[in-house]
């Protein structure tokens, strides 16, 4: 056997193996998907934005309170009668208490810290309505109002907690946006929105809408 035939297994030999190694790669291309920034793929778009989540959710969550909204007098007097029974009828149950959706029309008074009082006739003199008027609005009353926003459709506390100042700011720029607290005083005002039943001699109302007369 000549050189020239003993080095011929070792060329088929390499070429046999460049081919594989193309085969290989022509595979992997295909198996390779190319994300850009910023499209639906892209991993950075999948994290959690509150921005989004409340512009999506006040609209669902003004919608469900609306349809509920029990009318405050009617409301005071089943708190009244039976505290237990009318957070249960009416209201979404929370760890601290249920919240409630509310509706009624008053007379706008003082102004205290982010809130303003109402006087609404036929209500107890006891009681005392405040509706949260901003700039600050405090609590996740809005976003436990439904029962449909849970914890475990959230990463973590900080996320669960975001969801909810996220759906305020929706009420602060849709709701109270045009709204001066300032000068309300003196003015009739009709207000739909929640508050947590914690002490029945006090509701802090998160407005789902405010209508000034």
């Amino acid at each position: 056997m000549n050189a020239k035939s003993k080095s011929q297994p070792v060329w088929k030999s390499r070429w046999a193996g460049i081919a594989a190694a193309v085969v290989l790669l022509g595979a992997m291309a295909l198996d390779t998907k190319v994300v850009g920034i910023g499209s639906e793929h892209d991993v950075q778009e999948q994290k959690f934005s509150p921005v989004a989540f409340g512009a999506e959710q006040f609209p669902i969550i003004k919608q469900d309170v609306e349809k509920r909204a029990v009318d405050g007098v009617a409301l005071s007097k089943a708190i009244a009668a039976d505290k237990k029974a009318a957070g249960e009828k009416y209201g979404v149950a929370t760890s601290t208490g249920p919240v409630i959706p509310v509706s009624f029309t008053g007379i706008v008074g003082e102004r205290k810290s982010n809130y303003n009082i109402v006087a609404v006739e036929g209500l107890p003199p006891e009681l005392t309505v405040r509706v949260q008027t901003g700039p600050a609005l405090n609590g996740t009353d809005l976003r436990d109002a439904t029962g449909k926003i849970e914890f475990g459709q959230f990463t973590n506390q900080i996320e669960f907690q975001d969801a909810g100042s996220a759906i305020n700011n929706e009420v602060k720029k849709v709701v109270l946006g045009g709204i001066d607290p300032n000068v309300l005083a003196g003015k009739t005002i009709s207000v739909t929105g929640v508050f947590k039943l914690v002490n029945p001699k006090s509701w802090i109302v998160t407005p789902v809408r405010l209508d000034v007369k």
